[in-house]
């Protein structure tokens, strides 16, 4: 399997395809870089060189214990980039990968990057402080970490439904979205995805975003029950300079896999632009 190992031994599993302008995929949690099927082989196909791996503790990574903080996930990426000698590259991160490509750019800056976009994103902090009254109350993460320890196997499959949206009136259920979903989950590190949580609701990106000064693009659905719009999305768009938001009427959280009939579309349009 094609990896690279990190400083600190830790082997990154990714897949590259492909030749012309790379996009680099950064998935969500508790999932790995086979979230992207539907982009990646729509984008290869577009004559784009596509690369998505699998954060530490998730999917084909190392199980790891420790660097489970949106820091190292950034550091990863990194050095992702560079043993890949990747140049005017298109950053696309999903969920928690929206975390990690704006924490990656503020720690190591736009000279590799060419473009970002943000799909139902986690920044500017899901959490609830008194600096973000609009954030989710620390129970919620509380119940995830929870719902993680315990059952993680049935945890893991009843999230798929609101993931999708498919808890929603007249929602047409794909069983197979479901599993793929379920699949990934479990391939990773349970230790690894439950310091992620820790990551994903408690980290400011606050700076980070500010120092994106390159071509932006923020997307999300209207109806994400994972990553609430009005904390996430419609904040970071006031963050990013000059960055573009894109919402999208009724759509869940996991639309890159439920619409990418007009996700994709929309992200060429913009790579293109």
């Amino acid at each position: 399997m094609p990896t690279i190992t990190t400083k600190d031994g830790t082997e990154i599993f990714y897949k590259d395809w492909g030749t012309g302008q790379p996009i680099v995929f950064s998935h969500g949690w508790p999932l790995s870089g086979d979230d992207w099927d539907n982009q990646m082989l729509y984008f290869l196909e577009k004559g784009y060189r596509v690369i998505a791996h699998d954060r530490r503790g998730h999917g084909r990574s190392t199980p790891s214990w420790t660097g489970n903080d949106m820091d190292t996930y950034a550091d990863d990426l990194a050095e992702l980039t560079k043993a890949l000698d990747l140049k005017d590259a298109v950053h696309i991160g999903h969920s928690t990968g929206g975390g990690e490509v704006a924490r990656y750019i503020g720690r190591h800056g736009t000279a590799r990057v060419a473009k970002a976009v943000l799909i139902g994103a986690v920044p500017p902090i899901m959490l609830k402080t008194q600096a973000n009254p609009g954030g989710l109350d620390m129970a919620v993460f509380d119940g995830i970490r929870a719902g993680v320890a315990g059952d993680r196997s049935q945890f893991y499959l009843d999230l798929t439904m609101p993931f999708y949206g498919y808890n929603r009136e007249g929602a047409k259920i794909s069983e197979g979205i479901r599993q793929h979903w379920w699949l990934q989950g479990m391939a990773g590190s349970i230790k690894a995805h439950y310091d992620c949580v820790k990551a994903f609701s408690e980290t400011d990106f606050t700076e980070d975003l500010k120092k994106m000064n390159v071509p932006t693009l923020v997307m999300h659905g209207d109806d994400d029950q994972i990553v609430p719009i009005a904390d996430a999305a419609l904040l970071s768009v006031k963050l990013v300079p000059g960055a573009q938001l894109k919402v999208y009427k009724g759509y869940p959280h996991g639309m890159c896999s439920t619409h990418p009939e007009v996700i994709n579309p929309d992200l060429l349009a913009f790579i293109k632009g």
